[in-house]
């Protein structure tokens, strides 16, 4: 049992995951439903109620897009599936610019990727035309899959309906 709760958008979209405290107060205070219960029971001196793992908010929260979201180098190889994005290796691996920094890219989600220490090293300051070493899949901002996954690595089997494989 997790103390963690699968947080979903009046839309079900997936938006975060909060702690099992959090959403009690939540689904109290009438601001979300419980969608999954847990086999465990919170009780208090007048009730008795199953704890939530999946909970989904009753108004809709605009959430801004997760350009915006901190880059970490977690992050980055989680969204890339923890394999070099120029020869598939899941050993040894780096950062990369795909616009060198030396070339004025930046640091953000469509210029970093994730590559094995032999790419980087063979690429070096060159865009991925000019080494010929094709990148496997387009740099992107990531969707909140990646920081739920993040946050929650080991994450119940009831949260999987609610979480689409496209990250």
């Amino acid at each position: 049992m997790t103390d963690q709760v699968l947080v979903l958008n009046a839309t079900y979209e997936p938006i975060n995951v909060c702690s099992l405290k959090r959403a009690v107060v939540l689904v109290l205070k009438e601001k979300a439903e419980v969608l999954e219960r847990a086999a465990k029971h919170l009780r208090s001196a007048t009730s008795s109620f199953a704890a939530p793992l999946v909970i989904r908010l009753t108004y809709f929260v605009r959430v801004p897009r997760y350009q915006g979201r901190r880059i970490s180098r977690r992050a980055v190889f989680a969204r890339d599936g923890f394999e070099c994005q120029y020869c598939g290796s899941r050993t040894r691996l780096t950062v990369d610019h795909v616009v060198p920094r030396s070339r004025g890219g930046a640091g953000t989600w469509d210029n970093l990727v994730t590559a094995c220490s032999t790419c980087n090293l063979k690429k070096a300051d060159r865009l991925p035309t000019e080494a010929r070493m094709p990148i496997r899949s387009a740099p992107r901002a990531p969707g909140p899959q990646v920081f739920i996954s993040l946050a929650v690595p080991n994450r119940p089997s009831s949260w999987e309906p609610y979480l689409s494989e496209d990250i």
